[in-house]
C-alpha cells in the first residue's frame, strides 16, 4: 500500500496530462500530411478525371481492358474493345484514360502504323 502516494507524486510532476497529449497531436498531424491529404487529392484527380471521359477517348479499365469509348450517361461507359464487340462499364470502373479522342485527319497515324507493323511481322512468320 506505500506504492499508491508514489504514483500520486509521480502523476504531479510530469507537469499534467498535457505533456502526453503533446506528442499525440504531433502524429496526429503527421498522419493527415503524409497519408491522409496525398490520398485526398489522388482521389480528386481520379473522379475529375472519370468526368472528362468524352467519345473517342481510349481507356483502359481497372481489370486492364483497353478499348474506345462509344457512348456514356451519367453512370456508364461503353467501351468498343474490338470490331463489333462493346462493353458497358460502371465510370467507377475507368482506371486512366490514354488519349483523348482525335479524328483521322489529324495526321495521328501512329497506332495505325504500329498495327499495320504488327501484322507484317504475323504475316512474316
Amino acid at each position: 500500500m506505500t506504492f499508491l502516494p508514489l504514483l500520486a507524486a509521480e502523476g504531479a510532476s510530469t507537469g499534467g496530462g498535457l505533456g502526453m497529449f503533446v506528442p499525440m497531436i504531433l502524429i496526429m498531424v503527421m498522419f493527415y500530411f503524409i497519408l491522409i491529404r496525398p490520398q485526398r487529392k489522388q482521389q480528386k484527380a481520379q473522379e475529375e478525371m472519370r468526368k472528362n471521359i468524352g467519345k473517342g477517348d481510349k481507356v483502359v479499365s481497372i481489370g486492364g481492358i483497353h478499348g474506345l469509348v462509344t457512348g456514356m450517361t451519367d453512370r456508364t461507359v461503353s467501351v468498343k474493345v474490338a470490331d463489333g464487340l462493346s462493353i458497358k462499364f460502371d465510370r467507377s470502373a475507368i482506371a486512366t484514360i490514354e488519349g483523348k479522342g482525335k479524328s483521322k485527319d489529324d495526321g495521328d497515324s501512329s497506332e495505325e502504323e504500329a498495327d499495320a507493323d504488327d501484322s507484317k511481322v504475323e504475316s512474316e512468320s
